[in-house]
């Protein structure tokens, strides 16, 4: 995926806007489609080439990712990134430590679905660092 149309026209759900509610925990630009708040939270998450959030923690309840076009990357704290695809999915188990985003040349869409649990929470930590992020293909 090489630009904004191109992505627009190859994803099943609208990208949604830009996602300003989030901004300060990424690096790039994405965009934010909620698609439920009802008994869990989905959200379709579209990410500029190059862009990645922070490292984060799902505490409690953890995260699965859909992707569903582009090509992007996953990291969890202390292994190799895994490469992302159209058709991956990612089962983050709770109080892990990692970050996801884009390939440095690519566009990348996925479904972030939190996993409900009874005190769920986000903990925000530092950005991946363009040293980090730099060895990546």
């Amino acid at each position: 995926m090489r630009d904004l149309e191109d992505i627009k026209k190859n994803t099943v759900f609208p990208i949604g806007d830009e996602n300003k509610m989030y901004e300060k925990y990424f690096i790039g630009k994405s965009y934010l489609n909620l698609l439920t708040t009802e008994r869990m939270v989905i959200g379709n998450v579209t990410f500029e080439p190059g862009c990645r959030n922070n490292w984060h923690i799902h505490h409690k309840g953890g995260q699965i990712l859909l992707c569903t076009a582009g090509r992007g990357y996953y990291q969890e704290w202390g292994k190799e990134p895994q490469e992302l695809h159209a058709g991956d999915v990612v089962n983050i188990p709770p109080e892990v430590k990692h970050w996801h985003g884009a390939a440095p040349d690519s566009w990348f869409t996925h479904l972030a679905v939190e996993v409900p649990a009874e005190g769920a929470s986000n903990e925000w930590l530092e950005p991946v660092t363009d040293e980090e992020y730099g060895k990546l293909k």
